[in-house]
């Protein structure tokens, strides 16, 4: 196996999708990375303010009990993993402490506040490139213990999702509420800078198959809303997620020409996320503003916690808190994901993409 290579025969085309997806290998497993929106638990292990590990979060999970999903109930990586029909993938911290930890079957190393840059939420989340690293050692764990060939091949064929951005912008346009629309550029341009870095970094480790969430419309969030008069989305924070997405799909897209055998899903979460804030009904919800759990104006003063309100149609609310969709949101973006087109999740979706076969080349 010495000098062999993976190279995916899944292409954009009709044709060539059904000829892939004859005895298309299953996904054997999920690699997350990313911020709240797809922490599973890594906060827990962390000292920081940054916690979900207490109710009213987890009321709609199994068991009724908080997990650290910043959440009512399940986030993106458990219904990401439902689709593919796996297990959810443990959090990193979890598993790190025991000394025959098995990572074959993915491991989550998303962290509650965690960003593009390593300034954001500085000390208090584990990092994008903190994370990356923490994934080296995987790499490194699964050469060892599978050999060099065979972790490749199996890294080639799990997914690897990306849920980064959104904790930048949101950080920037509440310091910077009269941005201009260069100076928003200017910021954005950089966290692009870093984010090419860091998805090159994860490409080097063996990352073939890539989805990443884009950044949604934060400027809609109750948190942000709340900061105005007359409780209408930041338009800075929106516009900053609209040049972001814009902008990583350029970096990934570029990464798909250079290499070939990457293939990627990129998600419009700002887009996608649009249509059920400005169309509530159409899409089942009731409430697209305030937030279910939390307290003060709009339920976005101060988190969901135990001493919160919380609403009894969680369902029918877009955010579960000032920050966060619950879990009907998710499962709805979730499911546009793998069944949507464009323009909400491009050039393929996950459905195409997970069936994308990999064939080792000697």
């Amino acid at each position: 196996m010495v000098g062999a290579r993976v190279v995916a025969c899944c292409s954009l085309s009709i044709m060539a999708f059904m000829a892939a997806a004859v005895n298309a290998g299953s996904v054997p497993a999920v690699y997350v990375f990313g911020d709240s929106l797809a922490d599973v638990g890594n906060n827990n292990h962390l000292l920081t303010p940054i916690m979900a590990d207490f109710s009213h979060n987890g009321i709609d999970y199994p068991g009724r009990k908080a997990t650290g999903r910043f959440s009512n109930g399940k986030n993106s990586a458990d219904f990401l993993a439902d689709k593919l029909g796996l297990a959810t993938s443990p959090p990193y911290l979890a598993l790190s402490s025991s000394s025959n930890a098995n990572y074959v079957n993915g491991v989550n190393f998303a962290s509650g506040g965690a960003g593009v840059s390593n300034a954001t939420n500085k000390n208090k989340c584990i990092t994008l490139d903190k994370q990356i690293d923490y994934y080296c050692g995987v790499y490194a764990s699964l050469a060892r213990s599978l050999g060099q060939a065979d972790a490749a091949t199996h890294l080639a064929k799990s997914i690897f999702t990306i849920t980064i951005g959104s904790n930048d912008i949101i950080h920037y346009a509440k310091a910077n509420p009269a941005a201009t629309p260069s100076q928003q550029q200017r910021y954005v341009d950089a966290l692009i800078l870093t984010l090419s870095g860091q998805l090159q970094s994860l490409y080097n480790l063996g990352a073939r198959k890539v989805l990443f969430l884009g950044t949604g419309p934060v400027g809609c969030t109750p948190s942000l809303r709340e900061m105005s008069s007359t409780k209408v989305c930041n338009v800075v924070a929106n516009a900053m997620a609209v040049q972001y997405n814009k902008a990583a799909e350029g970096v990934l897209s570029g990464m798909a020409v250079q290499h070939p055998d990457l293939h990627y899903a990129l998600f419009d979460t700002s887009a996608a996320l649009l249509r059920y804030i400005d169309q509530p009904a159409e899409y089942g919800f009731v409430e697209a503003k305030a937030a279910c759990c939390g307290l003060g104006d709009m339920r976005a003063k101060i988190a969901c916690t135990p001493l919160s309100s919380y609403c009894a149609n969680r369902s029918a609310h877009v955010f579960w808190d000032f920050y966060h969709p619950t879990e009907a949101t998710t499962q709805k973006l979730t499911d546009t994901v793998f069944d949507g087109s464009a323009p909400f999740i491009f050039p393929i979706n996950m459905k195409v993409a997970a069936k994308c076969q990999l064939i080792l080349q000697i």
